[in-house]
């Protein structure tokens, strides 16, 4: 997507070497996310580089994202040409699904094994927001981050990917309450209960995701990608399939240091 294109869907973006950068770029409404946001963010997903290893997620301004932009869920917004939420309505109970499904993607490419992604979360992390914070394999926060599913408090469910990841992160009680009460969950209680790695005052924060850059593009990138693709199916696994797995991801990688010695 050209820049102009992603300005226009709230986005800006930028590659530094092994490094991605996504920011949602809505300040002025604490970076509130719409349908044609996630479409954008699908997008740039299949255009991010093979040679890409680390994808940083962050928002412009005080906050990661307040959440699903409010004007999207008023019927108005559907009669003025913009997709909206509320336009949905209209659709048959398969046409929705479908939409949903299309507005997924631009959450679901952050899981690809290509890379590590790393969730930037300054402020508040709402609902839409709290979902794209938990696509990202990793989440590291400033003090002041706040974290909270509020779908239920609109009469609604997590739609956007973002139940599977918490309750591996927390387990299915404390998902179950975090969601349906539709509370805060602060920073410190997130690094606590296994939401983030970390959570550093907002001065530190550039610095502390730059270290864990560094730490993480360190090792060659077929062993840390060889890694995420086995600690993302190893909970579905039996032990000896994950065994298996184990033994075809080792092969390879031995293949790969030997063919790399030998033209060395």
């Amino acid at each position: 997507m050209s820049p102009e294109e992603l300005a226009e869907a709230g986005l800006l973006y930028a590659v530094d070497g092994a490094v991605a950068t996504i920011t949602l770029h809505r300040p002025e409404v604490r970076n509130a996310q719409t349908p044609r946001m996630w479409r954008a963010l699908a997008a740039l997903g299949r255009e991010i580089p093979g040679d890409v290893r680390v994808v940083l997620v962050r928002g412009s301004g005080h906050s990661f994202s307040a959440g699903l932009d409010r004007a999207m869920l008023d019927p108005a917004s559907a009669g003025d040409g913009t997709e909206s939420v509320a336009g949905l309505l209209a659709l048959s109970d398969d046409e929705v699904s479908a939409t949903i499904d299309d507005y997924q993607q631009g959450f679901t490419f952050l899981r690809d094994p290509r890379f590590i992604s790393i969730a930037v979360v300054q402020g508040y992390a709402i609902g839409a927001g709290f979902q794209l914070a938990l696509s990202c394999d990793l989440r590291v926060l400033s003090d002041d981050a706040q974290f909270a599913m509020k779908e239920s408090a609109l009469g609604l469910v997590p739609d956007l990917t973002g139940t599977k990841p918490l309750v591996e992160s927390v387990g299915y009680a404390r998902a179950l309450e975090i969601c349906v009460t539709a509370r805060m969950v602060g920073a410190r209680e997130a690094v606590d209960i296994g939401l983030a790695t970390a959570a550093v005052p907002a001065t530190e924060l550039d610095a502390t995701v730059g270290d864990l850059v560094a730490a993480l593009t360190a090792p060659m990138p077929g062993a840390a990608r060889g890694t995420k693709a086995l600690l993302q199916g190893a909970a579905a696994h039996d032990l000896d399939t994950q065994r298996r797995l184990e033994r075809e991801a080792q092969v390879g990688r031995f293949r790969e240091l030997a063919a790399l010695l030998g033209a060395g």
